[in-house]
């Protein structure tokens, strides 16, 4: 692997880092002050909490396959990445207007957090084609890196502004933020020059042969199938939980806007040393095997949220804790397998596998949220919190069983 610091002559690069910056630093603010609107705001109840996240990750269930193919026919991917950006910024704006107005339902947040996640798979699979073309193959896990890194500082500042934001003007007002960043985003996306890849012409290839050409490729690779399987696996459990841990931590451990906001930020401080650590990691354990180191340290702490009892003050330590050490371990899990798949896919195929990929990854995601919102319901949020966490770690056997951890590098591109 090549040493790191080979990315800060590439401008394009840099433009579309700065941009990312931005925009995941707005997206920490949501992450927090959306549910804390239906909770705070709106009472939301845990079912209503579960449809909430499940409206988020909808699309990438019931769209991703049909974008992932349109986008592969497109040459514009950065166009279409800018107007995302601009749709995204006008729906997440609603909804501090609608409170201004007196007219904030959850009805309009489920629709908004549907419609943010529809311009999200666009703007998504879009990118795995754009940042393909902006980064040298030998500086993809820096590339990764220096992203997640940045993704990782957003995680530690984002929640904490959110939670002082929202005591200071309220859940909904404290979402303005997000949907300037979005703009700033545009603008930098506007600024890269680098050439897209001209489209081959399909010979009239119908959409459902295209379709199926992103399952067969995936099903025929061992490497991808497993990262999609063992990621498919970690999220559905991972969103059972996040679906209801605002709930819980607000109603059930009594922790206040604040408190939480703290909890979600001093966790990211995990990231932001994870995602320096991923490429070292790599170089010492061999890449494969730091993704399968990243998948029990990313789910194992998680365990803590359910087990949090006594005090305050130890209730507050241990949500602190898990969210450090978890967030330390999902850095070692994307940042290696992300350059894994990154690298893997022919230009040609990208938009098709990005697609299939999301259906069956992020597909998962809104069952796994409506699920952890059912079952809180009726089993009680510690209960499913429990599930949650334990099952997220059989995404482990995915790569156990794979030529995955065999991996001491990352793997070629087959351009076919």
């Amino acid at each position: 692997m090549r040493t790191e610091g080979t990315l800060w002559g590439h401008p394009n690069f840099l433009r579309l880092w700065a941009g990312q910056s931005v925009s995941v630093l707005g997206d920490q603010v949501s992450l927090l002050a959306l549910p804390l609107t239906a909770v705070l705001t709106l009472d939301a109840a845990a079912v209503d909490m579960g449809i909430l996240t499940a409206s988020a990750w909808a699309p990438h269930l019931v769209l991703s396959l049909f974008a992932g193919a349109w986008i592969d026919r497109r040459s514009d991917r950065r166009r279409i990445m800018i107007a995302a950006d601009l749709g995204r910024a006008l729906l997440i704006a609603s909804v501090p207007l609608a409170a201004l107005l007196d007219l904030l339902r959850i009805e309009q947040l489920f629709a908004v957090a549907f419609l943010v996640g529809c311009l999200t798979v666009l703007f998504d699979q879009s990118y795995t084609s754009l940042f393909i073309t902006v980064v040298p193959r030998e500086a993809i896990v820096e590339a990764n890196s220096k992203l997640s890194t940045t993704r990782a500082g957003a995680a530690v500042a984002g929640p904490g502004a959110a939670g002082l934001l929202v005591r200071l003007l309220g859940a909904p007002f404290a979402l303005a933020l997000d949907a300037g960043t979005f703009l700033v985003s545009a603008l930098f996306l506007r600024k890269i020059d680098a050439p897209e890849p001209k489209v081959e012409p399909d010979g009239g290839v119908r959409l459902w042969r295209r379709l199926g050409e992103g399952f067969r490729w995936i099903g025929g690779n061992a490497l991808y199938r497993a990262t999609v399987g063992g990621s498919a696996t970690i999220n559905f459990f991972n969103f059972m939980l996040s679906a209801i841990l605002v709930l819980y931590a607000s109603r059930e451990l009594g922790l206040g806007a604040g408190q939480i906001g703290i909890v979600f930020s001093a966790g990211a401080v995990g990231a932001l040393i994870g995602a320096p650590a991923a490429p070292w990691v790599a170089r010492r354990l061999g890449i494969g095997r730091a993704v399968a180191l990243g998948a029990v340290l990313f789910p194992a702490p998680l365990l803590l949220i359910p087990a949090a009892s006594g005090s305050e003050r130890l209730v507050f330590a241990t949500l602190l804790a898990a969210e450090l050490l978890a967030s330390f371990g999902v850095m070692i899990y994307d940042v290696n397998q992300n350059s894994i798949t990154a690298a893997l896919v022919p230009y040609r195929l990208r938009g098709r596998v990005s697609g299939t990929s999301r259906f069956l990854n992020y597909g998962l995601r809104p069952l796994g949220a409506l699920a952890g919102g059912a079952l809180g319901e009726t089993i009680g949020l510690r209960p499913t919190l429990w599930i949650a966490a334990g099952g997220a770690l059989l995404g482990l056997v995915w790569y156990v069983l794979s030529p995955v951890v065999s991996l001491r590098e990352v793997p070629l591109v087959e351009e076919a």
